[in-house]
């Protein structure tokens, strides 16, 4: 029998928040206080800027992003600049890499599956592309992933853009990808898509993926420490 995973929907979380929300989740997996959690969530517009980023990557300087209302934080994840807003599904598996053999790109390999198979359950053909990072329908980029690993535990994980506005990628390098053009599930399918739908969906494919049983949950039903909880 497969071991389970908690599935457990966030809502629209400010991105300061949700990092918060992902180390008490780390701390408590990290310690065995707590298995294998899947949190799935949207942000407040947002760009992060991962352990590569450069300054380039942001043309307009930080105040000018912050006066289009859009915060410009740094983040411990891999990769480089990129947005999340409202509309954008992120997943953050919270994880033991143990069982895998503690292998970052063996498990890389496997968020990008689970991507591909449910943006194919939806509607759209999506796959990778040699030397780029993220999942690609085409040549435009559709989700982005990027993963810190510490003592064995995986935070971060990979954004899909399902009805999110895509105009805040054309002021920035996404992912520091010169000319890289961004689209969305409901860019590609011509209508604003089941935010909700999509969730489950690439819920049930990252179980299929990582041999794991979702089990939904509520963040309160998690054993987190109460004064440490952010909301």
């Amino acid at each position: 029998m497969s071991a389970e995973i908690l599935v457990v929907n966030c809502g629209l979380l400010p991105y300061g928040e949700g990092l918060a929300l992902q180390r008490r989740v780390e701390a408590a997996r990290q310690a065995g206080a707590l298995g294998d959690v899947l949190l799935l969530l949207e942000h407040h517009p947002v760009y992060t800027r991962g352990r590569r980023s450069t300054a380039e990557e942001l043309p307009m300087g930080v105040e000018w992003y912050e006066m289009q209302g859009i915060e410009v934080l740094d983040t411990d994840r891999g990769g480089r600049v990129t947005y999340h807003g409202p509309g954008q599904l992120v997943a953050y598996p919270i994880v033991s890499l143990r069982p895998y053999g503690d292998d970052v790109h063996a498990y890389v390999r496997g968020l990008e599956r689970v991507a591909i198979s449910a943006l194919a359950e939806h509607g759209v053909e999506a796959a990778t592309i040699d030397g780029l990072t993220g999942i690609w329908v085409g040549e435009r980029k559709i989700g982005s992933i990027g993963v810190h690993v510490s003592r064995g535990v995986t935070t971060h994980g990979l954004a899909i853009n399902v009805n999110n506005d895509l105009q805040p990628f054309e002021w920035v390098v996404p992912c520091g990808i010169e000319g890289c053009r961004v689209t969305s599930l409901g860019r590609e399918l011509g209508a604003e898509q089941d935010l909700a739908g999509f969730a489950a969906t690439l819920a049930s494919r990252y179980g299929e993926a990582f041999d794991r049983e979702p089990v939904e949950a509520e963040l309160g039903g998690l054993e987190l420490d109460p004064g440490t909880l952010a909301r």
